[in-house]
């Protein structure tokens, strides 16, 4: 997942205020979706399960690509809610309950529980995903195979974060260091520091934040996914010494590990 996404960028006019003075990619006129994405049909939300899911009135449930939520237990066993995860929940309703939607699509379409998989707009061309971003109720969360606009969601995300909205305040979405996220193994995470030492072995790219590669925290890249950077023009041996922020699922292997499975997971900072 792998972009470079320079702080440069992410000013339109990002210091935050209503959706009134948003960037112009926020909303499309016409509810014409941004380049990249591939517009599709109309529908109408007539229920909301939760922050990043609805359902259309002619039944298909949707799972708004590239953000995710705070999560509900939705019947799970045992599953503590996030928190504002009902705040997150009210965000969506106030969004697009019972309002025309256009769905578009930047990649996979359908995912394995038969969820459609795309981005939204209603009738005035409002971005859905963008507006929850901004709002501080979703964070970015992209797949390789689902990569189109990744760049703009992360500059509404930043918005969020600059002005301490929704979750960018609590401290349970903060964002990580590699010294503290042994502790937040099993969980989605975003973790920010300056990466020692880059090495290939075999198929397996290996960025590493400390001195001990047995015991602190790494991103992987494989080579499959390492095509996908070098197709951008980004070596990730270039990443050595510089200051990112990563995104994604904590595993324990050889100490907390990332796997960066495409550009757009990793954001440069400035040094």
């Amino acid at each position: 997942m792998v972009r470079v996404i320079f702080y440069v960028f992410l000013f339109f006019g990002l210091l935050v205020g209503p959706f009134s003075s948003a960037p112009n990619w926020i909303y499309s006129a016409s509810a014409k979706p941004l380049q990249g994405l591939v517009p599709a049909d109309w529908a109408v939300a007539v229920s909301v399960v939760d922050g990043d899911t609805l359902v259309l009135d002619d039944g298909r449930q949707v799972r708004l690509v590239g953000v995710q939520a705070p999560k509900l237990p939705l019947g799970r066993k045992n599953f503590k809610t996030w928190p504002l995860a009902t705040a997150s929940k009210q965000a969506l309703e106030r969004l697009a309950l019972g309002k025309r939607l256009r769905l578009s699509y930047g990649g996979r379409r359908i995912d394995r529980y038969n969820r459609a998989l795309a981005h939204l707009h209603n009738a005035d061309g409002l971005w859905i995903q963008a507006a929850l971003l901004r709002e501080g109720m979703a964070r970015v969360y992209s797949f390789s195979d689902n990569r189109a606009v990744v760049s703009a969601l992360l500059a509404a995300e930043r918005v969020a974060r600059l002005g301490g909205h929704g979750i960018r305040a609590h401290p349970f979405y903060a964002i990580r260091t590699p010294d503290s996220i042994q502790r937040y193994i099993g969980g989605f995470q975003l973790v920010e520091g300056r990466v020692l030492k880059v090495a290939t072995v075999r198929k397996m790219t290996y960025l590493n934040f400390g001195d001990n590669w047995r015991d602190d925290f790494t991103i992987t890249i494989n080579s499959r996914s390492r095509r996908l950077f070098k197709k951008i023009g980004l070596d990730p041996k270039s990443l050595e010494g510089k200051i990112v922020r990563v995104r994604g699922w904590v595993k324990s292997r050889n100490g907390p590990m990332i796997t960066a499975t495409h550009p757009e997971q990793i954001e440069v900072l400035p040094n």
